[in-house]
């Protein structure tokens, strides 16, 4: 469906990275973004370098959001806010799994129901889900991550079904490593950080993923981008390990002579 058919979008987690690129690309399809993040600053940023309308609002704030789409009727609806808090599920504690679950799953359930509806009722629309190539493949030390991104995944399948014979299509989008500061808000804003995420490497950027967006959603209206994997070209998911089991605390290690 060319751009020209829609005239409204919703961007989450718009204030930096993927999704002030998103805003940008939206922006330049001549599309009323309005713009959702927490922080305030480079929200307004934001807004007076596209002219997007900002809404400081958490994506946890069901009421705000409720609000929000009972004034407009959005024809894109972009999910991209997110958190992550790395660390072993062994050492997890009940904070982390509340935060993870609550912007990463619990919030796009949310807005999805607030919002699809009526792109249903107007037989007209595009959800695109910012997940993680996490929802789809194994890592060390993430695994609320892992279990909350895989919900988005099928989420945005189930999408497809329950509005099946309208003209509403769904796109998954599967980022591997990003050049963007999520880095930097994950493990702290410390030099370290970049050198061991950033530096060096040869990365996507934030504007790759929008015109991927931007492609999925300038798609003939008979065509539906379901899922991108977008990842480095040097980056692969994946991998094999074999662990040899550990003595048993206590147990003898045979006669001592």
């Amino acid at each position: 469906m060319p751009f020209s058919d829609y005239k409204t979008a919703l961007v989450t987690g718009a204030s930096s990275g993927i999704g002030a690129a998103v805003v940008e690309r939206l922006r330049r399809e001549n599309i009323e973004v309005h713009a959702i993040a927490r922080s305030a600053g480079p929200l307004q940023e934001l807004a007076a370098r596209t002219g997007c309308i900002a809404h400081a609002i958490d994506v946890t704030d069901r009421k705000a959001i409720a609000a929000l789409a009972a004034e407009t009727e959005f024809d894109i609806l972009v999910n991209n806010a997110g958190v992550d808090r790395p660390k072993k599920f062994l050492e997890a504690d009940e904070g982390d799994i509340d935060l993870l679950v609550d912007v990463n799953l619990r919030a796009v359930l949310h807005i999805c129901r607030l919002v699809v509806p009526g792109m249903v009722a107007r037989d007209r629309g595009h959800v695109v889900n910012i997940s993680s190539i996490a929802g789809n493949y194994n890592f060390g030390g993430n695994s609320t991550y892992h279990a909350v991104k895989a919900g988005v995944a099928m989420l945005s399948n189930q999408l497809r079904i329950d509005a099946f014979g309208k003209r509403v299509r769904v796109t998954e989008i599967c980022p591997g490593r990003v050049a963007t500061d999520i880095f930097n808000h994950v493990h702290g804003d410390d030099p370290s950080v970049r050198e061991r995420f950033i530096d060096g490497f040869e990365l996507p950027q934030a504007s790759d993923i929008a015109e991927a967006i931007a492609f999925a959603i300038a798609a003939p209206v008979a065509v539906n981008i379901g899922h991108m994997e977008i990842t480095p070209t040097l980056q692969v998911m994946g991998g094999l390990q074999t662990a040899k089991p550990q003595a048993a605390p206590g147990a003898s290690e045979g006669p001592k002579r």
